[in-house]
């Protein structure tokens, strides 16, 4: 047992060291790398199911969807154009439609129908670190995606209840919790943004800007922490309350630059590379060989990215770039954790079989590959495009 646990940390040191070398050789971006090491690895048994690694990777999940939440300026969105915010929400409503003609076209399963239109921007923090969060369309894709989450979370927790309580009277308990929250998240905000408005020297208080005892980090992982805690107590959606901790931060202390980047340090230098690898390793290589699953998590994959590109239409008119729409649309095709909350779900319920779920959770990855690959292209090419009217 010791032997094998030194063999698991032995492994994970070396393909968090040594994943971003692998991405620069073959050009592809860390997260599906990461992924894709996480499942050769446990394909050949240096990584297992071990109950500290899965505890780690959770962490990691959960502080990705924080880090999401620190790249999110509510009062750029609060002060967005009308126009913007109903854009985004006829994106959402259009997105949801097409995946449900599409569901209903190709006789998918319904759970795989519920599980298309799903949002999470856990991965969009990734590309915002890489590409910079001042592109215009990571920019917008923050809008559309924060909506997105906030109702995607909410479905899942709904759906999640609706499964696991098969009680009328519990389902609406857990909605009516739900609601509260949010109702309680927004009067405390309020209060705060006018505490703060009166006296602002408590910021400084807080996040001092001469700090030897790293009082911002201290205030953040607390707050992050705090919010796991009340998810936890009223069996809610834990990924929903590590969102909010970070949206708060940015929110109340956005004078504070370099807290974000101390905080990306720690979540992308060593819990987030945790989490894409455990999630390579929980999938199966040999599922690979059963008849059915890479076409249907091709088949998935590309009506979820098309279902995306038709709906970002209305996204066009905005900036007048079609490539930026394109781009929103890509950039919020990756659902991974979301999608594999479902599946797992689905299948632990019997309400999917094992092929759909493999399915499912191949797609998921099929999704972070494809999408990324083609943003890179895209991004390339502008670069390019930039520098040679330049020099003309």
């Amino acid at each position: 047992m010791i032997h094998t646990n030194i063999v698991h940390i032995l492994t994970l040191s070396l393909l968090i060291w040594g994943s971003p070398f692998v991405a620069k050789f073959l050009r592809l971006p860390m997260p599906p790398v990461e992924i894709i090491l996480g499942s050769i690895v446990a394909y050949f048994g240096l990584v297992g199911h071990n109950p500290y690694f899965t505890l780690i990777a959770e962490v990691g999940f959960l502080y990705l969807m924080f880090l999401a939440g620190m790249e999110v300026d509510l009062k750029q969105i609060t002060k967005s154009p009308k126009s913007v915010i109903q854009r985004s929400m006829l994106f959402l409503f259009f997105m949801v439609v097409f995946s449900m003609i599409f569901g209903f076209i190709f006789d998918l399963n319904t759970i795989v129908i519920i599980s298309m239109p799903l949002i999470s921007i856990g991965l969009l923090a990734s590309l915002s670190k890489v590409y910079g969060k001042e592109e215009s369309w990571i920019r917008l894709a923050f809008i559309a995606g924060v909506l997105g989450e906030i109702l995607s979370i909410a479905a899942l927790t709904i759906f999640d209840a609706y499964i696991t309580t098969g009680s009328p009277i519990e389902l609406i308990l857990k909605v009516s919790y739900l609601l509260l929250f949010i109702f309680v998240v927004y009067i405390l905000y309020r209060m705060f943004n006018l505490l703060f408005w009166w006296y602002p020297e408590l910021k400084s208080i807080l996040v001092p800007k001469l700090d030897t005892s790293a009082q911002d980090i201290r205030l953040s992982m607390s707050l992050f922490f705090i919010m796991i805690a009340v998810m936890l107590s009223l069996e809610l959606e834990v990924a929903l309350g590590a969102f909010i901790a970070g949206i708060a931060i940015s929110a109340f202390f956005h004078h504070e630059k370099q807290l974000e980047e101390k905080m990306s340090s720690l979540g992308f230098g060593f819990l987030v590379p945790l989490f894409f690898i455990h999630v390579g390793a929980s999938f199966d290589l040999k599922a690979l060989l059963l008849e059915g699953v890479v076409p249907g998590a091709l088949l998935i994959t590309v009506l979820m990215i098309v279902a995306r590109l038709f709906a970002a239409i209305v996204l066009r008119g905005i900036h007048g770039s079609s490539k930026d729409a394109i781009l929103i649309a890509l950039s919020l095709s990756m659902p991974l954790t979301l999608l594999v909350a479902v599946a797992t779900i689905g299948y632990d319920t019997k309400l999917l079989d094992q092929l759909t779920y493999y399915q499912l959770i191949l797609a998921s990855i099929f999704e972070i590959l494809i999408s990324m690959t083609i943003i890179k292209a895209i991004q390339v090419r502008n670069r390019s495009n930039k520098k040679e009217s330049n020099k003309d």
